[in-house]
């Protein structure tokens, strides 16, 4: 039975991988920022288990997590979590940059830190939810453009340094996905929000399934994700 840690499990495309991958009978550890948060994931779903720890203070997971117990095998690490606050740069304070800087780069770079002893001894495999934004950055999507921008460098650092330990690095790009974030985009975009112009996340969690599952022989570095016609 494969174990698999997910950020960002409870919404979006998060929850559409964690309900596939408990359906066919493998085991999840799934990440919380708070003990709240923790319960609402083990009652949606029942055997899984939690690591709670703020990604929006990523100087704090370590502790946070030796304060816990981690799993005794680790097959997967998907960072799914993310934060968007669009803005011009010229309008954009400090702290919408660190913001999102925190939860969508730097938390990701701790977690893998932390969490690569048992990938390695597992030959494991990490996923990285980018977004488009990660290769192409827009008016008003410069804070967020630039962590996931920052997010694929990290993958690809690390692809690069763990290939002879066995661990295996994916980047996902997907389009605009039918999530709660897309739904605060269009907030902040001003604009009519309907879901059903956009990727379903279970396409997206599709796409993940299929990296996770592609045999040792090959590796899926990156995969881009476009709505369809």
């Amino acid at each position: 039975m494969a174990v698999h840690l997910i950020t960002g499990a409870g919404s979006g495309i998060g929850a559409a991988l964690a309900r596939r991958l408990h359906e066919r009978g493998d085991s999840l550890v799934l990440h919380a920022r708070d003990a709240g948060r923790a319960r609402q994931l083990v009652d949606a779903f029942p055997g899984a288990t939690t690591l709670v720890g703020d990604l929006a203070q990523p100087g704090r997971l370590s502790w946070a997590l030796s304060k816990q117990s981690l799993p005794a095998r680790l097959d997967s690490l998907v960072h799914v979590a993310g934060v968007v606050d669009l803005g011009a740069v010229a309008d954009l304070a400090p702290a919408a940059w660190e913001s999102q800087l925190a939860v969508n780069l730097v938390a990701p770079a701790e977690l893998t830190r932390l969490l690569l002893p048992l990938l390695r001894a597992s030959r494991g495999h990490i996923v990285f939810v980018n977004s488009g934004s990660g290769l192409a950055a827009r008016a008003n999507w410069g804070a967020y453009a630039a962590s996931k921008h920052g997010l694929k460098a990290l993958a690809d650092a690390v692809r690069d340094e763990e290939h002879a330990n066995g661990v295996r690095v994916t980047s996902v790009y997907p389009g605009r996905t039918s999530t709660p974030m897309q739904q605060k985009v269009h907030q902040q975009e001003g604009k009519d929000y309907d879901p059903s112009r956009f990727i379903d996340p279970e396409s997206v969690a599709t796409g993940i399934l299929t990296a996770l599952d592609l045999p040792r022989d090959a590796e899926l570095t990156d995969l881009s994700i476009r709505p369809g016609s």
